[in-house]
């Protein structure tokens, strides 16, 4: 098959072990970032499979109904950028594994670099100390404090036991499954939502993004944070209401934040108002972006376009698709 790959930035992919798999296929890959209808059209005319890097390119309708040739996106994880409709309608499958049976360990790590980051204000100290001033302020220390874990999936249990391991208390917001899941484990469970922002001094978001966690942390969340505390998304940025976290950094609850995603990806303005702010810690969507777990994640995501090529599409996000796929 005549195989796209699109937003390799660093051009990793070929690097890999896995990459092996696409012995036989006929490979193209891109490694900048173009949005644009109709230069995506241009480029990916011939391609008969695409594979998508999480959610970097958003692949809608206007750009499907322009590439008669394409009969499969092979990606990994949720798909809110894709029309899924759009695909079933013109005959295109759509392969996403969503029920990986490990967590992303270096998500739940990058997570961890952050925390310490932001409270003991290790870009400012490196700063300092490259300006020749030395010490630049008091941090704080994490021991004792309370960590709350806003969903309890794969990654937020990893980061819980990360906390423990600090000696931090923990506590769980998520939703009735995952609380009993999160008791299961030993953890304490808030007594409701506003407890849970008003008491904890670290609040790390653990959840997927759909349509029920589109803006479930809110400006009066945000608001009944401590000055002293800190919030951590290395999740999705629309997890949190649209505008509310920079104005609740102005308004000093929270005292902190540390970021890695952002509600339009790349972010090339460098007057961006996270990455102008002194509280804020600011990452480029580094969770997941690991040699390891880019070898485990593509091995997937290349296995699933030999399934299709050999008939037995796999990991199918639109069955409905499977009777009148392109041939």
């Amino acid at each position: 098959m005549k195989v796209s790959i699109l937003d390799d930035y660093h051009d990793t992919l070929r690097t890999l072990n896995a990459f092996s798999k696409l012995a036989g296929h006929e490979v193209t890959i891109w490694n900048d970032h173009v949005q644009d209808t109709d230069a995506l059209a241009g480029r990916l005319k011939d391609a008969e499979a695409l594979v998508l890097i999480r959610e970097r390119t958003k692949i809608r309708a206007p750009l499907l109904e322009r590439l008669p040739r394409l009969r499969l996106i092979s990606q990994r994880s949720i798909f809110p950028h894709i029309d899924v409709d759009a695909c079933t309608r013109l005959g295109i499958v759509l392969s996403s594994n969503l029920h990986f049976g490990m967590p992303s360990y270096a998500t739940a790590e990058l997570t961890w670099g952050l925390i310490i980051a932001a409270l003991r204000d290790i870009p400012k100290q490196m700063a300092s100390l490259k300006a020749g001033k030395w010490q630049a302020g008091v941090g704080t220390t994490i021991r004792g404090k309370t960590l709350g874990v806003f969903g309890y999936g794969r990654i937020g249990a990893v980061v819980a036991g990360y906390g423990k391991a600090f000696g931090m208390k923990v506590q769980v917001w998520a939703r009735e499954a995952s609380q009993a899941r999160a008791r299961a484990d030993g953890y304490a469970v808030a007594g409701g939502k506003e407890a849970f922002f008003e008491e904890c001094d670290v609040i790390s978001l653990h959840m997927r993004l759909v349509e029920a966690t589109r803006g479930i942390v809110t400006a009066p969340d945000l608001a009944r944070m401590k000055p002293t505390a800190l919030i951590v998304n290395t999740s999705r940025a629309p997890l949190i209401e649209p505008g509310a976290l920079v104005e609740a950094l102005k308004a000093g609850r929270p005292g902190k934040a540390a970021v890695d995603v952002y509600e339009e990806e790349p972010v090339r303005d460098i007057r961006h108002p996270l990455l102008n702010m002194d509280n804020v810690v600011c990452t480029p969507h580094l969770g997941y972006v690991t040699r390891e777990d880019h070898e485990i994640a593509f091995a997937e995501i290349f296995d699933q376009i030999n399934a299709y090529a050999a008939g037995k599409p796999t990991n199918v996000v639109n069955p409905d698709v499977l009777g009148s796929a392109r041939k």
